[in-house]
């Protein structure tokens, strides 16, 4: 049950950042902003599979 709990405040985390940037940053950019949050996730999976994935 932890292990869900945490991987549910992950994928929330995840969620905050890519709806922040979006409307602070690239609003009205379309491309910049689905190139963005590509990038997002691509970091965030990178340090779950780094760091937060099972032995």
């Amino acid at each position: 049950m932890e292990r869900q709990a945490a991987v549910a405040l992950y994928v929330l985390a995840l969620v905050a950042v890519v709806v922040g940037v979006d409307v602070l940053l690239f609003r009205h950019h379309l491309w910049a902003r689905l190139i963005v949050n590509i990038g997002i996730v691509l970091i965030f999976a990178a340090f779950y599979l780094r760091f937060l994935k099972r032995p």
